[in-house]
């Protein structure tokens, strides 16, 4: 499209050139035992062996006793059936809190009731004194005198 010609000649020879030097690995997926070599007749051997492998006997058998489409449809139905009955229970529910001030008031009051653990109760104070000693800690010691 907007590609100029001299893009697609390029992109199309660079293409051609690798599907060339892919040419030279087939040969690689079909390699021949060296004879030579000692173990060579127990590669040979295992390689006839598993030459066949694997055979469609090898695999598992299909499951039996699947629902059939009708089964499934009726299964759908009732599905669908009891979901609308559920939506309709939902929709029924009246989903206010009520007033917000007595929501809050009631919130608060539960909250004031717990007890609040010592951590919590730190004041910002508190928190950048114990950032402060963190990072004094964290200083790296002065280098020390080589001579």
């Amino acid at each position: 499209m907007n590609v100029r010609l001299a893009k697609k000649i390029v992109l199309s020879g660079s293409a051609l050139g690798l599907a060339a030097a892919m040419t030279g690995c087939v040969g690689s997926f079909d390699p021949a035992t060296d004879a030579a070599s000692p173990v060579a007749p127990r590669v040979q051997a295992l390689v006839d062996a598993n030459r066949a492998y694997p055979r469609w006997e090898d695999f598992p058998k299909a499951p039996q006793g699947l629902p059939q489409p009708v089964e499934v449809a009726a299964r759908v139905n009732t599905l669908s059936a009891t979901g609308g009955a559920l939506a309709g229970e939902a929709a029924r529910i009246e989903w206010t809190l009520g007033d917000a001030a007595t929501f809050e008031r009631e919130v608060n009051s539960r909250i004031d009731a717990s007890q609040m653990s010592p951590v919590t109760a730190r004041t910002a104070a508190d928190v950048e004194a114990f950032a402060a000693a963190i990072r004094d800690r964290a200083k790296a010691p002065p280098p020390i005198d080589r001579h």
